[in-house]
């Protein structure tokens, strides 16, 4: 009864598997050898940035509040402070340092980035760059739609401004730019932390100089540089990390990887425990030849002279790879087999299985190892035999048996049912008099007679480069008929020729292909490869809808209409709207009156609000007359021409009228009083909006009518605050703690 058991258990424990030693499964959650990631400092800084934004919406949101009003103060006497430093010539100074952190000049610096990053060829970082300072504006908009913060108090105003100053909006963009070139433009390590303390010097200096001239405050600009800093910083680690997107100069192919650091850790930490392979040294190797990976020399741990060779693919190997195959096909068309890989993972897993299929042809191709995992969908390290000794074709002594040994893989290929597709002098090696396979990723199975002539005529052509076309064209005659070699090619000519066999032809006179055709028995006619199809009439279109959808993001990058400083984001500019009745006083200090709406009739609407040194405009919407029917601008002086005075109910303020309207508008006011001025103007009422009015009466009549009509309305319309009122509720709200200038 007992036996049973027994064998039971034996039998379990002889079918218990067993892992290879150095083996082991990355159990479920575990981060993978190379994880993604943004790094420390990024964690800091989106931190920092929310902690910031959600303080300054819970301080300020409700207005000159308690904590408001005690930050405020803060504020104004630290603003004061600088402001009136006995430094000799710092205002001179300040003014020149913060023009150059003003628009137009940080505009012009933000386009000059964007125009380096287009010669560069670096287009994933200036979509990343558009799409971050994109984030950054509509950020920007909602917080000062929230927040409405005038300038500092107590100080005079001497440099052009615009708008709330929370965030400081200029400060803002020179972070975004600063930032935007540190990590475009100057490689990582010394010269990047470098750049990063010359950054940090010009904002200080930029925002020292702008609280001389009472422009910004300190946590207003505090704001502006976190904001400015963490969305660019953001989208340039999570979608242009340094490990897959690295910045270099000279040399490097942008397809290569820095193998050192973190990634050169998790290659071993990968081998060791996916495959039980353990590495001392990982080195890039070959990278003359290679364009589409990052290959690599691994030393074997305990092997004196024990090498394998290791190809790295990451995610922007296969989407340069599409991106390049797109583009050929928008200027010349697509080749007739021509696909893209939909991830990383299956092009490795692609070129393994091909590297088994050659083995199992019979091709003398290297022996497949497997592949490992870095970073699940993103990176993964294929690893093979390495052929020491061997040397590139075109480095090696080609003679009869290294020719042979071409023609025979393409023969083999072609009975196997293959076809290499990118038959190259880099992907021919020379070892011990024969000839080596290697760089199987883009192989095909089953392909089109067409792609087996172009490897056929691709070997063909790469031989002749180190012996010559007769003697090549010879050898073939015994393995290829003179049909094959004549439709061989018929087909390989233009794009169907890798790029470096097309620049070794070039180097070599250029008369190769030509000296093969004049030795076939008849002269063929090339094979037509590149076709206009429906696909490349459409991808051309999108192409080109997409360039001008860019065009308006570049244009519109910097100079957003929805954070464009002078705009005032408020929906209410009634007389008890104290914030932006505020901005209004500080934009004309010599005003003893501010406008404000009393109320708005039904049909007017609030539209848009500014307010700037020198100058505040509100903007009144109708139903009849449209957008910007009423515009209000108060200044400190009118040109008031050879208007006539008219009655008004306002006491201290003159009213006028012109004798005609101004451009675009039917009637135009001018209300005067001590140190400023508005003018009032009317756009003229439509058709339509007269027959509204009066249906009954002549065109003329109409028009005249629903203009008298928007224009009896004025009066309910406008409404005025003085200085000294304003003043009187900041002084009451902060505790005599704050004074208007």
């Amino acid at each position: 009864m007992s036996t049973g058991p027994r064998l039971s258990a034996q039998g379990a424990s002889a079918r218990t598997p067993v892992l290879p030693a150095g083996h082991q499964r990355r159990p479920s959650g575990a981060p993978p050898p190379l994880p993604r990631h943004i790094e420390r400092s990024g964690y800091i800084w989106l931190a920092v940035a929310i902690v910031a934004v959600g303080g300054v919406i819970a301080v300020f949101a409700g207005g000159l509040s308690r904590w408001a009003v005690d930050v405020t103060v803060i504020d104004d006497a630290m603003t004061r402070h600088v402001a009136s430093a006995p430094v000799p010539g710092f205002t001179a100074v300040a003014r020149v340092i913060a023009e150059a952190g003003a628009a137009p000049a940080t505009i012009f610096a933000g386009y000059v980035l964007l125009l380096a990053l287009v010669v560069l060829r670096r287009f994933r970082y200036l979509v990343v760059l558009i799409v971050s300072y994109e984030i950054m504006g509509a950020l920007t908009a909602i917080i000062l739609f929230v927040v409405h913060r005038a300038l500092p108090f107590g100080v005079p105003i001497q440099f052009h401004w615009a708008g709330f100053s929370m965030p400081s909006v200029e400060i803002e963009k020179v972070c975004a730019v600063l930032t935007g070139a540190l990590y475009t433009l100057v490689p990582a390590g010394r010269w990047r932390r470098r750049g990063g303390w010359a950054a940090l010097a010009i904002v200080v200096v930029i925002g020292l100089s702008r609280m001389r001239l009472d422009v910004d405050a300190p946590t207003g600009m505090l704001l502006g540089a976190i904001l400015g800093v963490t969305v660019p910083l953001l989208g340039m680690r999570l979608f242009a990390p340094e490990e897959s997107f690295p910045v270099v100069y000279g040399g490097a192919h942008g397809a290569h990887l820095d193998l050192g650091g973190a990634r050169g850790e998790a290659i071993v930490r990968a081998l060791k425990e996916q495959m039980g392979i353990e590495v001392s040294g990982v080195e890039p190797f070959g990278l003359a030849g290679s364009g589409g990976s990052s290959p690599m020399r691994l030393r074997r741990a305990g092997e004196p002279g024990g090498y394998l060779f290791g190809k790295l693919y990451a995610r922007s190997h296969v989407r340069a790879d599409r991106w390049y195959k797109f583009g050929r096909q928008l200027r010349y068309g697509r080749l007739e087999d021509e696909r893209s890989f939909q991830g990383v993972r299956r092009l490795v897993q692609q070129e393994d299985y091909a590297l088994r299929l050659c083995r199992d042809a019979g091709l003398p191709s290297p022996q497949p190892h497997g592949f490992v995992e870095l970073t699940p969908e993103r990176e993964y390290l294929l690893l093979t035999e390495f052929f020491a000794g061997s040397a590139e074709l075109g480095d090696a002594a080609v003679d009869d048996q290294v020719v042979d040994d071409g023609l025979l893989i393409v023969r083999r290929m072609w009975d196997a049912g293959l076809a290499h597709r990118d038959v190259k002098p880099a992907n021919l090696l020379v070892r011990d008099g024969r000839l080596l396979l290697i760089d199987v990723a883009f192989a095909e199975v089953r392909p089109t007679p067409w792609r087996q002539a172009v490897d056929l005529a691709n070997m063909m052509l790469c031989l002749a480069l180190r012996s010559s076309a007769e003697r090549v064209y010879q050898r073939a005659l015994p393995f290829f008929t003179t049909a094959e070699i004549s439709e061989a090619f018929a087909a390989a000519h233009g794009l169907a020729l890798p790029s470096q066999l097309r620049h070794e032809i070039r180097a070599s006179g250029g008369e190769l292909h030509e000296e093969f055709l004049r030795l076939l028995p008849r002269r063929p006619a090339p094979i037509r490869i590149q076709r206009w199809s429906a696909r490349r009439v459409a991808s051309s279109a999108a192409v080109l809808a997409a360039v001008v959808l860019l065009g308006f993001a570049l244009a519109n990058v910097l100079v957003n209409d929805t954070t464009q400083p002078s705009a005032l984001l408020v929906t209410n500019m009634g007389c008890q709207a104290l914030e932006p009745l505020l901005a209004e006083a500080q934009s004309v200090p010599t005003a003893t009156e501010v406008v404000c709406i009393r109320s708005l009739p039904t049909g007017w609407s609030l539209g848009r609000v500014e307010a700037l040194r020198g100058t505040s405009v509100i903007t009144l919407d109708n139903d009849r007359a449209g957008r910007g029917a009423l515009q209000l601008t108060l200044t400190g002086h009118c040109a008031v021409g050879r208007a006539a005075a008219v009655r008004t109910t306002e006491p201290g303020i003159s009213r006028l009228r012109a004798m005609g309207g101004g451009p675009g508008f039917g009637a135009t006011w001018y209300d005067v009083f001590p140190g400023g001025c508005v003018q009032i103007a009317l756009r003229p009422a439509t058709q339509q909006a007269g027959a509204d009015v009066q249906i009954a009466l002549g065109p003329a009549t109409q028009q005249a009518g629903a203009d008298q009509n928007l224009a009896g309305q004025i009066p309910a319309i406008i409404g005025y605050v003085s200085r000294a009122a304003l003043r009187h509720d900041l002084t009451q709200r902060s505790g005599g703690r704050l004074r208007l200038n």
